[in-house]
């Protein structure tokens, strides 16, 4: 079941942890990924806090957000570029994303399948695929109070068999927020050296949230996950140029 997007929103953007977290998870992110100059970025779930690094380089950026979570305008004060989209049928082309995120978009889907097809689908040659869960050993798992409280963890194991029963190819992984989920005064004092010694100690600490970029493997063993878009004329939305209507007879 998706949260709504009111709270996801206040979560990251109005809470003093939402905003610690966001932070975390978005310089990971521009570790793997340090620049996309000219490439085209998509975020799908709530993907748009990790999403803000690439508005200035990057050739397109679009953030995807699932019609049962509903969507919201970002960024805030420049042009729109978030669109609402069927978790089954993506408005993008066909193999055009060079950079997909996936972060509160797959382990609270009921379809978690067809979301993995589209992101195959979606997928560029040479792209890659950042999945963001929750950690199912980690303690964000355990709490309602943060967005991955909710729905489905993993364990790194178990995200990984699932990329590669949709054609997936996992090539890094990391865990992150090894602080607890609390917003008292200690522990968010103290969050970047509970980072720190979760990183250096992974095998004794769980962090909460697991990262895995992936390619995609090509030619895919599933049937039909790479055919043609099924959405007419894709972010017509995001378009400056004007729509031509199909002509009457």
């Amino acid at each position: 079941m998706h949260l709504d997007v009111g709270t996801l929103r206040d979560f990251y953007y109005r809470s003093a942890l939402g905003r610690a977290a966001q932070g975390i998870l978005r310089r990971e992110v521009v570790r793997f990924w340090p620049e996309c100059d000219r490439q085209t970025v998509v975020g799908y779930g709530f993907a748009v806090p990790l999403l803000r690094p690439y508005l200035a380089g990057a050739r397109r950026v679009v953030g995807l957000m699932p019609a049962p979570q509903g969507v919201m305008r970002w960024p805030g004060g420049m042009p729109n570029v978030s669109v609402l989209s069927e978790e089954a049928a993506w408005p993008m082309e066909t193999g055009h994303v060079d950079r997909l995120i996936l972060m509160h978009g797959l382990e609270t889907s009921e379809r978690q399948g067809d979301v993995l097809d589209e992101a195959y689908r979606v997928l560029g040659p040479g792209g890659q695929a950042l999945f963001i869960v929750p950690n199912r050993s980690g303690l964000w798992a355990r709490s309602d109070r943060t967005p991955f409280g909710f729905g489905r963890p993993y364990s790194l194991s178990q995200l990984e068999d699932q990329l590669k029963r949709h054609d997936f190819v996992p090539e890094k992984h990391i865990s992150v927020l090894y602080q607890p989920p609390s917003t008292r005064r200690f522990w968010m004092r103290t969050g970047p050296i509970w980072e720190r010694m979760g990183r250096a100690i992974p095998a004794i600490m769980a962090g909460g949230v697991v990262m895995v970029v992936a390619s995609k493997r090509y030619p895919p063993t599933q049937r039909g996950v790479d055919g043609a878009v099924r959405v007419p004329n894709p972010l017509d939305v995001l378009s400056p140029r004007p729509v031509n209507k199909p002509k009457t007879v």
